[in-house]
């Protein structure tokens, strides 16, 4: 049995997109001559359609596609995901076209509701197992979260025939360790089963998305055999031969395709393509964002060239009397090495007269952290008029550790349209910036900026420092207190300070506010701000409330 796995980069809503992209696909299968050609988890609709999915017309365009392309590719036996309203609920479905129509239909039995999930809101679980008949195997169709509960799916497949291979269609983002991690899941399912598992993963960004690919086929001894491009569409295809032993074999058409080298090209990829996505199909070709001469604005420039072309992106340095020579030099310099236009607008005469005006109010102080906070909003102000006038994306350059503890200006540096390094780390941000220098082969983010200590440039002499913890400790404490829902108590006893992680998690749950009113960016880690993590904005709960 001939099997390809078609993963295109689906546009949540574009039904006649998404499905012209398939038949394309599917002409494309057929000149290798495939028995079976599977699409992604809700690939008709794209993932997550979330509450789309409350609209009856929603639903019945999406059957109405998958009836058009069963009849458009009546060739061989097709897989597609399709949101489906059956008996007066609504499924997350995988239709088996074939000879024109549809044949069969599967309904996902395991739904999830933790991290960026909330399946369970519109979909209802279906436990009845499909088990269709390809060029004489027997293939076991699943979706998704159906094959990482091994025992789950044992009673699902319980009392069916011998199956020589499980098909899984899935739309599983990225985050840091997904990618081996899903090769594991594959792998346990084949082993337990004795048969060949094909997965056909989604690619493309979605709001703070990212999904990669990565499709694979694993043979019946659980080793994966290949896999497809990684943040890319691709079209792999293998061959699934039973032996005589009962083992399945699995034997590619073409060799593996060049993967990320490492975890930081994994990261530098899913920003890219979430970047690309994220404007693209929003509707903005040009983006544009302030370049300060620091590590996190010149970051955020480069993945935006490596997204959209540097012809697409405008950097703006807009500097006061407290930036220095040489961070607005550096930004000049950054800017000419991405290649792109670069704006200068000094905002020192806008701060004198917004301060001028300001001091009619009693109270003002011109040397107070209010002052320092205007120069961020004069910035985003500027940066927010000029998308205005053309109708550029802003693109914000804050990272996780400053977004995490309010380091940030509301109605300042958070003001913009997509958020590029949301989700990284501080430290992630100094390595992302060596990995893109090492990549290019040249310094693209001058050694200056690697070098100097980060600073906001807002008062004289102001360094980071001064307001946060070393960075080093500080990402510590956030990721056991963010991502891994640490209490101050284990994070004390694991041997972090505690003077220290209880000035962070005041920081950390004060803020939430601030995140709450910040734009949508890209997500790397197993748990970032936005989806993720919903915690209330009017909250008393206080965690330091735990003796530490």
């Amino acid at each position: 049995m001939r099997v390809a796995l078609g993963q295109f980069n689906a546009i949540v809503g574009d039904l006649a997109g998404n499905a012209e992209k398939m038949q394309k696909i599917w002409a494309e299968a057929m000149e290798s001559n495939v028995d079976l050609l599977a699409f992604p988890e809700l690939a008709v609709c794209g993932y997550p359609p979330e509450d789309l999915l409350l609209k009856k017309h929603f639903l019945q365009d999406n059957r109405l596609i998958v009836d058009k392309l069963a009849a458009d590719c009546p060739d061989k036996t097709i897989v597609v995901g399709f949101a489906e309203t059956y008996r007066e609920n609504t499924y997350n479905s995988a239709a088996v076209l074939r000879a024109g129509q549809i044949e069969r239909i599967y309904r996902k039995g395991l739904l999830v509701d933790y991290g960026v999930f909330d399946e369970p809101r519109c979909f209802q679980p279906r436990i009845e197992s499909v088990i269709i008949n390809i060029a004489g195997l027997n293939v076991a169709v699943t979706i998704c979260a159906d094959i990482w509960d091994i025992e789950w799916l044992a009673g699902l497949l319980d009392n069916t025939n011998q199956i020589q291979m499980i098909l899984n269609i899935s739309a599983s983002p990225f985050h840091l360790g997904k990618i081996d991690k899903r090769q594991e899941v594959v792998g346990r399912c084949a082993k337990k089963f004795t048969c060949a598992v094909s997965y056909c993963n989604l690619i493309g960004g979605q709001d703070e998305l990212v999904f990669d690919g990565s499709s694979c086929f694993a043979d019946s001894t659980g080793k994966l055999i290949t896999r497809g491009r990684a943040f890319a569409e691709d079209l792999i295809i293998a061959d699934v031969i039973p032996a005589a032993d009962g083992t399945v074999q699995v034997k590619p058409l073409k060799p593996w395709t060049q993967q990320p080298t490492d975890v930081l090209e994994e990261v530098y990829q899913a920003l890219v393509l979430g970047t690309r996505d994220y404007a693209r199909k929003n509707g903005f070709e040009k983006v544009l964002l302030g370049l300060s001469g620091g590590i996190d604005s010149s970051v955020a420039g480069a993945i935006a060239v490596a997204a959209l072309g540097p012809e697409n992106v405008v950097g703006i340095t807009m500097p006061s009397k407290f930036n220095s020579p040489e961070t607005i030099a550096d930004a000049e310099i950054t800017a000419k090495n991405l290649g792109i236009e670069f704006l200068t607008i000094p905002i020192e005469p806008i701060l004198k007269q917004f301060d001028q005006a300001l001091n009619k109010a009693p109270g003002w102080d011109s040397k107070g952290i209010a002052y320092e906070n205007l120069q961020a909003r004069i910035r985003g102000g500027i940066l927010m008029s000029l998308s205005n006038q053309y109708g550029s994306l802003v693109l914000t350059t804050g990272n996780k550790s400053e977004t995490a503890v309010g380091y940030a200006t509301l109605y300042g540096d958070t003001a913009g349209g997509f958020a590029v390094i949301k989700d990284v780390p501080k430290t992630m941000v100094y390595k992302l910036a060596q990995h893109i220098n090492k990549t290019a082969g040249r310094q693209i983010i001058p050694a200056d900026v690697l070098n100097r200590p980060p600073t906001a440039e807002l008062r004289p002499g102001q360094i980071d420092a001064d307001s946060l913890p070393d960075y080093d400790l500080l990402d510590k404490i956030l990721k056991g207190y963010v991502e891994e829902d640490k209490s101050p108590r284990q994070l004390v006893e694991s041997g972090l300070p505690k003077e220290v992680v209880l000035r962070v998690i005041r920081m950390v749950d004060r803020n939430e506010y601030k995140r709450r009113q910040s734009p949508p960016g890209v997500k790397i880690t197993p748990k970032a701000f936005g989806k993720d993590r919903r915690l209330p904005i009017t909250n008393r709960y206080n965690s330091l409330d735990d003796k530490v």
